[in-house]
């Protein structure tokens, strides 16, 4: 078992309290370390670092060159650590092996992306009027809090720092106070990367207090946020303080909608890998399989003669395709959910319950679970479970898809499948979601940017738009005229 410590201002320190929270494997209940418990005293000094390395450090006279380096440096440390970070990812999430791997290796890509990105923030001139120059600079926003989720611990930190390191911020970043351990490991590699202190400092502790207290500091330039939709109003409430920036990519509740034409097989193995990847943990999981009703019972069949092929088990436990839940209390979350959909009259089709054998007794273990004939305003059809919970909605035509596809508070993701582009372009351009698929689900780029429509966030991470979100836009007039103005 190790005990961890936080990173603040190049050092590693305990909790002011000297709390300590105990992190568990979710797949064996084995204690795997201890960490510091934060409190407001911890984030307002790892802010007063940030602030301090921001203001008076050598960050902000490092050039963007420089600054790319660095970051290109993180990457190739990920790189060689990442078969002990895909595995302690394991242990502390509970994804399978593989998937982990595939988190490792798309950090690394991450800060290698935007190491290269650093270099490439330009602005513009203008020579109007006469005799004068106008030009727009983009800068560094300040200091940046940032607030991550227990899903997707190593890659959303990437997702989070390597923006705001290429654009020349200083951060404090929180991760979920059920998975740091990816995190604080990762603030090894950045110290020995050698960031001036206070540029980066990571912290551990709950949303309660150390998360309030990052979202409502008056010295933080921007809060960050990436969680459920009801604790992205809370941040909102805290960065009301200040006015500061507020990034939020938040829930949802998406559709992945399958038409007649579509190619079957793809469908069907498409369908499971979107909402069975990562437990179900995923905000832009395909939690609502909207269906045409003219092969309903062949998409259904066919889903449910391929489902005891996802092996359960230790994410470490060669084949596994599905790991644990998160925690005990989220397991209950989701079970309450499938209680829910049986009273509300759905049928269960498969799962619903906690898997046989010993190998399971001591894990947060759930089977794949979907429900057929789903109606649009059931629960389970409206809210998100975050779980391997499937709801198979029927449809008739194009526009009754596209009706129950938008009939819900979020838009973050949606997937179409369907042999006609000309079709399937027309369903996506009337989704109100921010990352779809046609013919396929799941696959994110660095390149591209990320975020959702209504109350699945505001803003967008990765790309070019997400280094926009960290950066402000100065306008510089200069005047070339030596003659007064003569205005008195």
């Amino acid at each position: 078992m190790k005990s961890y410590r936080m990173y603040v201002r190049g050092e590693w320190i305990e909790a002011k309290s000297k709390a300590k929270r105990e992190i568990f494997d979710p797949g064996n209940g084995e204690l795997l370390a201890t960490v510091p418990e934060s409190g407001r005293e911890d984030v307002i000094e790892a802010v007063k670092a940030a602030r301090e390395a921001f203001d008076n450090g050598p960050w902000r006279n490092t050039t963007a060159l420089d600054r790319g380096k660095f970051l290109f440096k993180i990457s190739e440390l990920i790189k060689r650590e990442s078969k002990k970070l895909a595995e302690l990812e394991v242990k502390n999430c509970g994804k399978p092996l593989a998937e982990a791997e595939f988190d490792a290796a798309d950090a690394a890509n991450c800060f290698e992306f935007y190491g290269g990105l650093a270099t490439k923030i330009h602005g513009e001139t203008m020579s109007v009027p006469a005799n004068s120059m106008s030009f727009v600079i983009r800068e560094p926003l300040g200091v940046c809090g940032q607030i991550i989720p227990w899903n997707y611990p190593l890659l959303m930190s990437a997702w989070k720092l390597a923006p705001a390191l290429a654009a020349g911020c200083t951060v404090i970043l929180k991760p979920s106070e059920l998975t740091p351990l990816t995190a604080l490991e990762l603030a090894a590699l950045i110290h020995e990367a050698g960031l001036p202190p206070g540029v980066v400092n990571i912290i551990s502790g709950p949303g309660a207090g150390a998360g309030e207290e990052l979202a409502s500091n008056k010295l933080c330039d921007k809060v960050a946020f990436t969680g459920g939709t009801a604790t992205g109003r809370k941040i909102l409430e805290g960065a009301s303080t200040n006015l500061k920036k507020v990034t939020l990519e938040l829930g949802g509740k998406n559709p992945n909608i399958v038409f007649a034409d579509c190619d079957l097989e793809a469908a069907i193995d498409g369908a499971l890998f979107a909402a069975f990847a990562n437990q179900g943990e995923v905000c832009s999981a395909g939690s609502r399989l909207l269906v045409e009703k003219s092969i309903h019972k062949a998409m259904v069949d066919g889903m449910l003669s391929k489902i005891n092929r996802i092996k359960l088990g230790h994410g470490l436990t060669p084949g596994v395709k599905m790991g644990p839940l998160v925690s005990k209390a989220h397991l209950e979350k989701v079970q309450n959910y499938i209680q829910i959909g049986i009273q509300e009259g759905a049928k269960l089709l498969w799962g619903g319950q906690r898997p046989e054998g010993s190998e399971f007794t001591k894990g947060n273990f759930l089977m794949p679970t979907i429900f057929d004939n789903v109606t649009p305003k059931m629960r389970i059809a409206k809210e998100e479970i975050f779980g391997p919970v499937l709801s198979v909605i029927p449809f008739s035509t194009e526009e009754e898809a596209i009706q129950i596809a938008n009939d819900t508070d979020y838009g973050l993701a949606a997937g179409v499948w369907s042999k006609n582009i000309f079709q399937a372009m027309r369903v996506i351009r009337q989704i109100r979601a921010g990352i779809t698929w046609i013919n396929t689900y799941h696959p994110t780029f660095n390149e591209m940017p990320w975020g959702g429509y209504k109350q699945s966030g505001w803003g967008r991470e990765l790309g070019f738009h997400g280094i926009e979100g960290y950066l402000e836009t100065k306008q510089i007039n200069i005047n070339l005229d030596e003659a007064p103005i003569n205005w008195y």
